[in-house]
């Protein structure tokens, strides 16, 4: 048999190689597109604002009041601040992304100092200060500060009346609040159509029929201990108001019920 040449044999292989590797090489791979840019968050205007209420949730380049909450209010051009001690409104307006608020009226509690001066920085603040609004989210931005508040219905939101312990925190009577005097509690449970009551001394239960903005009781039996003194006059003040048709509210976890035989503010237990 006849051999052939090395290097014919040689030459015969690296020509396959070549075209084996030309065939087989691998596309170059494009670059990735640069993903899209977020859109800044827009500058609101008063009827975007208008109803609406934010629980300050952050701040930054300054320190809140420990254990304060601060909470901004727009109704009808109006804008109403607590900031954990007294009540300030004024008309406001937004005006190229600025928000501007005229004189204030405020109430004139005397509080502590720490408080007070919060409220003072609070109402300085707010005027000329950046604003935008993205989905449930408020920021106020000014002289190196920036306050995020988040919408009060997702922050805080209204805790339904029936399956709460409301505690009894105030007594309302000639449109005058008191406190609930100390060493007393007093509590309402309602479900299934029914108020569970703690009265302050004595404990009962009645119907209570819940509507949209009154409960109608009916009457209300209780134990027969007899209650002298602190008890005594709260479980009169509680039993007063659990009567007939009552008005009522609830804001976060605040309770309020008003009716012909006063009003009592509750909270609902921790």
């Amino acid at each position: 048999m006849r051999s052939l040449p090395i290097l014919a044999l040689s030459l015969a292989a690296v020509v396959v190689a070549a075209a084996c590797s030309s065939g087989s090489a691998a596309s170059p791979v494009p670059p990735a597109s640069p993903a899209p840019a977020s859109p800044a968050p827009a500058a609101p205007t008063a009827a975007d604002l208008d109803g609406s209420m934010f629980i300050v949730t952050g701040v930054q380049g300054h320190d809140l009041v420990e254990g304060s909450e601060v909470s901004l209010r727009f109704d009808a051009g109006s804008l109403g601040i607590s900031a954990g001690c007294n009540q300030m409104g004024g008309a406001y307006a937004v005006t190229d992304g600025v928000l501007t608020v005229g004189p204030m009226m405020t109430t004139e509690m005397a509080c502590e100092e720490p408080l007070m001066a919060q409220d003072q920085w609070i109402s300085a603040f707010v005027n000329g200060a950046a604003v935008t609004l993205e989905g449930d989210t408020l920021t106020l931005s000014k002289e190196g500060v920036t306050i995020t508040a988040t919408d009060k219905e997702v922050a805080k939101p209204d805790l339904p009346v029936e399956g709460t312990v409301w505690m009894v925190e105030g007594l309302v009577s000639n449109q005058a609040v008191s406190s609930m005097p100390a060493g007393v509690e007093a509590s309402l449970v309602f479900a299934d159509g029914k108020v569970a009551v703690d009265a302050g001394c004595n404990k009962g239960s009645g119907t209570a029929e819940i509507g949209d903005t009154s409960i109608t009781f009916g009457p209300i039996a209780t134990t027969k201990m007899f209650c002298e003194g602190a008890a005594g006059e709260v479980e009169q003040q509680v039993l007063g108001v659990l009567t007939g048709e009552v008005a009522y509210t609830v804001d976060a976890d605040v309770l309020q019920l008003r009716g012909a035989g006063g009003g009592l503010d509750l909270r609902a237990r921790p």
